[in-house]
């Protein structure tokens, strides 16, 4: 086959790896790609969200399979485009993917259909806001209703705080993502993890699992960021962890999408609190996770390019790629200012040689007379596996140790403790 991955971040850099290894795998393509996309495949100078473009340029270069990547690509409708020129694509329907880019619609969906999910109230403006707030007890957390790159999620401690960042948002014109809605929801306690479901129009298979760390600083201190690195399996939760969610979760999402006429074709993002009573979900996210895929990419084995074509198909075949009962843990190293801002880098080095069970996954950047040009922000994501969580954790702190100066680069951060469960 061949295949395109559509974005050019470290997810896709992640997902371009993974399916170049698959058997069934001649060429990979990606659009527009990055610095690691391009030591294994072409990299097509079109945008993430050019649908129309990609379309043509995917009928004219005989693509067998798209695997969408980036949210704002499923937000687009790139897959409808692709999927109207005859080209197989594994991610959704910019309607099913609704799920993602609107929090209003999902809050909602899961309220008329009964999946397990937090209190919660929508408004419109400033002052429909503040009025909800005048009976809340406790901590409020605050989503924006559209993308926004994983920072429209704020969790203010009390109704004070809660009403001065909401007096800022709607008062300076500033709700991250645009638009006038905003969901208020109530804490909850537990622990969170992040589960992958593929589906393909008519069932919904877990696929494994994962817990990120989202927060810039250690002991989740800092602002909400993309993810500054991630851990898999989660640890310490049951072994029937996989069934529940099916049961409580999959079962009334897959029968609601069918009741209201969505065929859901990809991958399904569950972010879930684990709770006293069991798994409550916080988000969907309608495509594979950024860092959680580059963790999750490792530990996979089979033929990963014929299952997701499989799934596109809407003939699921889970025999076709296992997950192996290995430990990853992914650091992500980013420059000092992120995520107020980014710092542009050049003259990395593209080449590193890392320790066995090591990967390096580049994030937004581009090659530049043999040297990586990278936007900033989180410049990558480095991978270790190990046969136990500790071992894996060692390894990938020894690597980042090991970059060094060796990288070009010294101004980047990390957190120091990531995958301490």
């Amino acid at each position: 086959m061949r295949v395109l991955v559509v974005g050019g971040g470290a997810r896709e850099d992640a997902l371009s790896w993974r399916l170049r290894a698959s058997p069934s795998c001649d060429a990979i393509f990606a659009a527009p790609g990055n610095a690691g996309t391009a030591s294994r495949g072409e990299n097509w100078s079109i945008g993430a969200t050019d649908g129309k473009s990609l379309a043509a340029r995917c009928a004219a270069e005989g693509i067998d399979l798209v695997v969408l990547g980036p949210e704002a690509a499923v937000a687009a409708g790139v897959g409808d485009r692709i999927r109207d020129a005859g080209v197989a694509v594994f991610g959704p329907n910019r309607s099913a993917g609704r799920l993602e880019s609107s929090k209003v619609f999902a809050k909602r969906f899961m309220e008329r259909h009964g999946v397990p999910t937090a209190r919660a109230i929508v408004v419109h403006s400033l002052e429909g806001a503040l009025k909800a707030l005048e009976e809340w007890r406790g901590a409020v957390v605050v989503k924006a209703d559209g993308l926004a790159a994983g920072k429209g999620v704020v969790v203010a401690e009390d109704v004070t705080e809660a009403s001065a960042l909401l007096r800022t948002w709607y008062g300076q014109n500033r709700i991250p993502g645009g638009g006038s809605d905003v969901v208020l929801e109530e804490r909850l306690v537990g622990r969170e993890l992040s589960l992958f479901a593929l589906a393909d129009g008519r069932a919904m298979m877990p696929f494994g699992s994962a817990c990120d760390y989202k927060r810039a600083g250690d002991g989740d201190t800092g602002p909400n960021t993309g993810g500054m690195g991630a851990y898999s399996p989660p640890g310490d939760f049951p072994e029937s962890l996989e069934d529940v969610v099916r049961e409580r979760v999959l079962a009334p999402v897959l029968r609601g999408l069918l009741a209201e006429g969505e065929a859901y074709i990809g991958v399904l993002y569950c972010g879930l609190m684990w709770t006293a009573s069991g798994p409550y979900v916080i988000e969907f996210n309608a495509r594979f996770g950024d860092p959680e895929t580059q963790v999750l990419m490792p530990r996979i084995a089979g033929d990963f390019a014929l299952l997701l074509k499989s799934v596109a198909d809407g003939a699921m075949d889970l025999s076709l790629a296992t997950i192996l009962p290995r430990h990853c843990v992914g650091i992500v190293l980013a420059t000092s200012d992120y995520p107020r801002s980014n710092t542009p880098l050049a003259g990395l080095t593209r080449d590193l040689s890392l320790g066995a069970g090591c990967q390096i996954f580049w994030g937004g950047s581009e090659l530049v007379d043999g040297k990586v040009s990278s936007g900033g922000g989180r410049v990558l994501t480095l991978t270790a596996l190990g046969e136990h969580l500790e071992e894996a954790r060692a390894r990938a702190y020894d690597a980042v140790k090991a970059l060094g100066g060796r990288l070009g680069t010294t101004d980047l951060t990390y957190r120091t403790d990531i995958a301490l469960v």
